[in-house]
């Protein structure tokens, strides 16, 4: 087992047991950041491999100004928008954003009690282009402008994919909170 410091000398070095510890110590927190960006799991699997592959061929360039974990972070994600925008000629970005008020659209709920993992399906089923654009401006806090510089993309169509990814979660939730399940009696 290598720290950090000789983690990185030994992949340097093409020492395949640093690989693999590099590999296994953050394939788990990536393959989560991929698989927002992927269609199916195989295709987050393959954007994993390229974004590793990426790393270990560039692990020298790693100069310590920010920390590991993000440098690692910021290939797997230009990997995962590389390999989107290559396909994203098979999605439809274009939308009028006139078309929707944002001040009518709320994710709020009186009573129901959502899980995490219930609330992940939802944002997980949204169209591709949705649930970047949402990821990237909800969870991340990019700009829609930073946004559509990432994407190729119009401000404008940033917004509007945004505002209907919202509209789109909010209506899955409501009929989630219609939905009664039976619940257990705890003796």
């Amino acid at each position: 087992m290598f720290n950090e410091k000789q983690l990185i000398e030994q992949c340097i070095k093409q020492n395949q047991q640093a690989q693999k510890q590099l590999f296994e110590q953050y394939s788990v927190f990536f393959i989560n950041i991929c698989k927002r960006y992927a269609f199916e799991t195989s295709e987050a699997e393959d954007i994993l491999q390229e974004g590793f592959l990426k790393i270990l061929l560039k692990i020298d360039e790693y100069r310590g100004t920010a920390p590991l974990r993000a440098w690692m972070a910021a290939i797997i994600f230009n990997t995962a928008k590389t390999n989107y925008n290559r396909n994203k000629k098979h999605y439809h970005y274009h939308y009028d954003v006139k078309s929707i008020d944002e001040t009518e659209i709320e994710l709020s709920f009186n009573d129901p009690v959502f899980v995490c993992n219930e609330l992940l399906d939802i944002i997980g089923s949204l169209p591709r282009g949705y649930k970047m654009i949402f990821e990237l401006y909800a969870v991340q806090e990019y700009s829609h402008k930073e946004i559509a510089k990432l994407m190729g993309i119009n401000e404008s169509t940033s917004r509007s994919q945004y505002l209907r990814a919202r509209k789109s979660i909010r209506e899955k939730l409501e009929n989630l909170s219609k939905i009664q399940v039976p619940r257990k009696k705890i003796a």
